[in-house]
């Protein structure tokens, strides 16, 4: 169709970040629900060259799924949107399919049209059941339940900053091709911080921070990372609902700008064996006004007590919580000793081998990092059970000097950490037990059609199989 005919909304990047900030700034005040929902829907009212609105919502794997509305249909029907749960792995099942969609209207961006296409603003959405209440295996709800709950109670935000970490490899569509190739093909060997200007590994770099950028990110640094072909973006830290949403689109980013470069941007956590694998280190704290409460002067490594009574109950829970933050077969060949692996159940502020590290901070800056978390991991899965933990889980009775200078270690495959995860009564709490189950369901129907063990060569079974790779046509061919 001749471009003359149409005329769709497209948006400079600079005009994009200051409106993205500026919904990321209404979101951090709080500004009530009800207002922003009338200024966003005033705006696609008047706004003629919009003519879709995508909302999107994360499976229980973490999977991002994405539906297009026509603006028009969207106004006339934004609180009657249904979809087919029972299509979702791990909702609902085929006699309760009818799932609603709400939309969460502060969570609303403006997309860079040479990314997505003119003509597109994207929303987050919540998963309702057919009554309305929140659908407990949409786990969005239930982070974002429990840190406005927080703030009701003792008027504290949770804050969080994600490292996550990904490969760039050759050709579109790598990974779904794996088993068809049996590799991964780099498309730069320098390493970390080692990237020429121009070449195809910083091309990508660049051009993913610039639509981070654009996208409200408040982005810090990025550069090539220790493995070949490996990347990182770094931006600022955020309430945690917000810096969730922000993994699912940072790497719904990453991959949209390689498949324009015909590469793959990969966050398989252990994709190539003999290199580090990919991690999603995960950066928290709490404050309260303008107090950041994991600060002391004078603290135990510049950290205050509530801050180690919050990694001394993560680390009392490790094994439990094993499975949420590494959700996949592949995920366990990340936790390998030789590459910095943080598989050991302790917490340092020199040792990168251990789950948890506290990072050199100030007033502003301290917090604690989990490194344990692979990047396939659901986002929102992650901060909502590491916040609950840390903040309400059990502690160990034991002293306190016993238990940090012991050395235990994570489980090394997946099959022990779903065994680890089916037996605790704390995950089952934090999950409630029907979601607990599903979650269970899942990770085993992926584990099975596997090795049980992983050896030292990269199964075209872990990769055809993983959850945010596989298609049902691969599924189904098992």
């Amino acid at each position: 169709m001749d471009a003359g005919l149409r005329d769709f909304l497209e948006i400079p990047y600079d005009k994009l970040e200051e409106l993205n900030l500026g919904a990321k700034t209404q979101r951090l005040e709080r500004v009530a629900a009800d207002k922003v929902k009338e200024e966003r829907i005033k705006y696609l009212r008047d706004e003629k060259r919009i003519k879709a609105v995508t909302v999107c919502f994360t499976d229980l794997e973490g999977r991002l799924h994405m539906l297009d509305y026509d603006k028009k249909f969207l106004l006339k029907s934004e609180d009657n949107l249904t979809f087919d749960g029972s299509s979702i792995r791990g909702f609902s099942q085929q006699a309760e399919s009818d799932l609603r969609l709400a939309i969460d209207w502060p969570a609303f961006y403006w997309l860079p049209s040479d990314i997505f296409g003119p003509g597109k603003v994207l929303v987050f959405g919540e998963v309702h059941a057919r009554d309305g209440e929140p659908y407990p295996a949409d786990l969005r709800c239930r982070l974002k339940q429990f840190t406005e709950g927080l703030f009701k109670k003792d008027g504290v935000t949770a804050y969080a900053a994600n490292e996550i970490e990904g490969f760039l490899f050759q050709g579109h569509d790598a990974e779904r091709r794996y088993h068809e190739t049996g590799k991964f093909e780099f498309i730069s060997t320098g390493g970390y911080y080692h990237s020429l200007p121009g070449d195809p590994l910083r091309k990508f770099i660049d051009t993913a921070a610039e639509a981070q950028r654009a996208m409200g990110f408040a982005n810090e640094k990025d550069h090539p990372e220790v493995a070949p072909s490996q990347f990182e973006m770094n931006y600022s830290y955020t309430e945690a609902l917000i810096a969730a949403d922000q993994v699912q689109l940072y790497k719904l980013l990453c991959r949209q700008i390689a498949n324009k470069f015909d590469m793959t941007a990969s966050f398989l956590p252990k994709p190539v064996t003999g290199v580090n694998g990919n991690g999603m280190h995960t950066n928290l704290s709490i404050g309260k006004g303008s107090k950041n409460l994991f600060w002391e002067k004078g603290g135990e490594d510049g950290v205050s007590k509530m801050a180690w009574d919050f990694i001394d109950r993560i680390l009392y829970s490790a094994s439990d919580i094993c499975l949420m933050l590494n959700p996949s077969v592949n995920a366990y060949r990340r936790l390998d000793p030789h590459f910095e692996a943080p598989n050991q159940i302790k917490a340092s502020a020199i040792n990168r081998g251990a789950m948890v590290r506290i990072p050199l901070g100030n007033e502003r800056s301290a917090r604690v990092e989990v490194r344990s978390v692979a990047p396939d991991a659901n986002p929102y899965m992650i901060m909502y059970t590491l916040l609950k933990t840390g903040l309400e889980g059990p502690q160990d009775p034991a002293d306190t000097e016993t238990k940090r200078s012991r050395t235990r270690f994570l489980p090394d495959n997946i099959h022990d950490a779903i065994r680890l995860f089916k037996a605790s009564e704390f995950s089952r709490s934090l999950l409630g037990e029907d979601v607990h189950a599903k979650f269970a369901d899942v990770k085993l129907a992926a584990a099975e059609r596997c090795p049980k063990a992983l050896g030292t060569r990269v199964k075209a079974s872990e990769i055809q199989f993983h959850h945010e790779v596989t298609n049902q046509y691969l599924w189904s061919q098992f």
